[in-house]
């Protein structure tokens, strides 16, 4: 895999993630590639900054528990403490942990949301200014209506869907 920062022709930089340099190419002449941001379909690739993979520095052994007070409130997780990855994650390189979580980030919104279709747009609006029962809905909106909602001030985002992935 390859990532490569791409900027489309309303200004918003952005990453895509391709197999090679050619499916980059063959995407771009198929007219594949969209901006997240505004749907606009002229991409082109800029220059990406340095990366360097240093490596991550060795874990430490977890320290002994030392047997608690049975009457003394539970001690609330380290948030600085690293992620643990998962049983499934482990072994895998960091670019299957990202397809992986993806996927599973678009099943939830997928199963947790309502497809409202073409109708999106107005049916924000009614949910924004609670015409409408609040709940989570997508569908389709083009460039302009999802720039409309964002000067509505209605929190709305743009995401993009592998075929076969809309319901």
């Amino acid at each position: 895999m390859i990532v490569f920062d791409l900027l489309c022709r309303d200004g918003h930089r952005f990453e895509g993630w391709f197999g090679s340099a050619a499916d980059f190419s063959a995407q771009q002449a198929r007219g594949q590639l969209a901006c997240p941001s505004c749907g606009v379909s002229q991409v082109e690739r800029v220059p990406s900054a340095s990366r360097f993979n240093l490596g991550a520095p060795e874990p430490r052994a977890p320290k002994a528990a030392k047997t608690a007070d049975p009457g003394a409130p539970a001690k609330a997780p380290d948030p600085q403490a690293p992620a643990r990855p998962t049983p499934e994650m482990e072994g895998k390189d960091p670019f299957a942990i990202a397809q992986m979580l993806y996927s599973r980030m678009l099943d939830e919104l997928l199963t947790r949301s309502e497809d409202v279709g073409k109708e999106f747009p107005a049916e924000a609006r009614k949910i924004f200014y609670e015409e409408a029962p609040a709940r989570a809905i997508r569908g389709q909106a083009s460039a302009k209506e999802h720039e409309e909602l964002l000067d509505e001030g209605i929190p709305v985002a743009r995401l993009p869907l592998p075929p076969g992935r809309l319901n």
